[in-house]
């Protein structure tokens, strides 16, 4: 809660935080998985939207107005929300990093230096055609079209500091513990 103070959840979020401990600033979405005693609990805090064209992540995503945001959560029990919940971000504009088990995850940008050990493993995931130029990368990305159908970046390794420059929408993943790395990478406190 250092870096990211201001506590929102997605729905049924809102009971997971309020079972942690965590009072949230505000719940959204559509309400079809938050309990009945933490929307009588939460009050003016909960903010339905009935919509069902998008993810509640998205709707979190459409309505937070901060720097950044570190998404947790969303990732690890059901692949379809998983699954849905990279697609929410490639589509926002947003600067969201997410925490999964073991990485984090983040749209890249079109173009990011990350301060990395060597070893430190760094994978790109396409969300369409995209082509990079890469230092400080074992395999280099340099003349590689990525597609999610046929080509993808998983499990390259850093050599030492890693710049990379890309054309289209991927995701990057990085360890856990190279958040500060990443935070900074993107231009964010880290």
């Amino acid at each position: 809660m250092a870096l990211a103070p201001c506590l929102v959840a997605a729905d049924g979020g809102g009971d997971h935080a309020l079972a942690l401990g965590h009072d949230p600033h505000a719940v959204i979405g559509d309400l079809d998985s938050l309990s009945a005693q933490a929307r009588e609990q939460l009050g003016s805090r909960v903010h339905h939207i009935a919509e069902q064209d998008s993810t509640d992540f998205a709707k979190c995503l459409q309505r937070i107005e901060a720097p950044f945001v570190l998404a947790l959560g969303f990732t690890g029990l059901r692949l379809d929300h998983t699954l849905a919940a990279m697609t929410d971000l490639v589509r926002s504009d947003a600067r969201v990093v997410m925490f999964a088990d073991q990485e984090v995850i983040f749209r890249c940008p079109p173009e990011i230096a990350l301060d990395l050990a060597p070893e430190t493993r760094v994978s790109l995931y396409p969300f369409g055609p995209v082509t990079a130029r890469s230092e400080g990368l074992h395999w280099p990305l340099d003349g590689i079209a990525f597609t999610p159908a046929e080509r993808v970046g998983t499990s390259n390794r850093a050599t030492g500091p890693v710049r990379i420059a890309l054309e289209g929408p991927a995701l990057l993943m990085l360890p856990r513990s190279e958040l500060h790395a990443a935070l900074l990478g993107l231009g964010l406190p880290g």
